[in-house]
């Protein structure tokens, strides 16, 4: 149990993702969490800013220009892979029980974004752990017009990955000491990208329990 456990934590340590994965793991890991729905617990921001960061410091064997565009085809690819799932089982995801690789709770929470913001969620959500996962999925529960998908597909997977990934990169060109203050920095993109579900939650809490005092 103990070396279960250390092989999650190691899985959920981005640097030591890098360090011994490599590229094609970052890849794989970006094609899973943009795409399937049990990958929603993987590490996302901190994961593109890191490679782009051992990038330009040399702790990774490739060379931005093949990151940047790989991370790019993943996360594009992802999607697809998400709207197609969502398509096929449509309004069975929403029947399916909970399980350690499956939270209803979680497409709930993407169909209420997606009901908030219609199809840039799939711009937006980009940013934001857990919609990240869900809103390709929903588009495809919902049957969004295809070529619509397409657009918003390829334009948040170019945000995402511009933002993150190269402001790694440049920053790891201009400030190399920066390779020092990693969990500091992991521990700030983690807050950052789970705000906006906390103050949804919160809202969520709010809401439920005004109706209930009614």
């Amino acid at each position: 149990m103990q070396d279960l456990w250390l092989s999650f934590q190691q899985l959920m340590d981005p640097a030591h993702l890098l360090s011994h994965g490599g590229f094609y793991i970052v890849v794989l890991i970006v094609f899973a969490e943009t795409g399937l729905f049990f990958g929603f617990f993987l590490p996302g921001d901190y994961l593109l800013f890191l490679a782009g960061l051992f990038c330009a410091l040399g702790k990774i064997d490739v060379d931005i220009v093949t990151m940047y565009f790989g991370i790019l085809a993943a996360g594009i690819l992802g999607n697809f892979t998400g709207y197609w799932f969502g398509y096929r089982t449509g309004p069975m995801l929403f029947k399916r029980k909970d399980s350690f690789l499956f939270k209803r709770k979680y497409v709930i929470m993407a169909e209420e974004f997606y009901q908030k913001y219609g199809g840039t969620a799939l711009i937006i959500g980009r940013f934001v752990p857990i919609i990240r996962t869900f809103a390709p999925i929903f588009a495809g529960v919902v049957k969004l017009n295809f070529r619509k998908f397409v657009i918003y597909n390829i334009f948040g997977a170019f945000l995402w990955v511009s933002l993150l990934t190269l402001s790694g990169y440049f920053l790891g060109v201009e400030f190399p000491g920066i390779i020092n203050y990693v969990e500091y920095i992991i521990v700030g993109l983690i807050a950052v990208a789970f705000l906006p579900i906390a103050i949804a939650l919160l809202k969520r809490w709010l809401r439920i329990r005004k109706q209930n005092k009614q």
